[in-house]
């Protein structure tokens, strides 16, 4: 029984390809959490100063 899928590490050219598609809108999302968490530790520091103030 053959196997129909095509394993890229099996030949250099299409493994090239295959590491090529990776679009460019993957990697600025991968930004978005840390971006999130530097808005949350912000407003937990935000809130930690303004208590000790009060």
């Amino acid at each position: 029984m053959s196997d129909n899928s095509v394993d890229p590490s099996g030949n250099t050219e299409a493994f090239r390809a295959f590491t090529r598609t990776t679009s460019d809108s993957e990697s600025s999302s991968s930004k978005l959490p840390f971006v999130i968490g530097g808005v949350v530790a912000l407003v937990v520091l935000i809130a930690l100063v303004t208590w000790l103030a009060l």
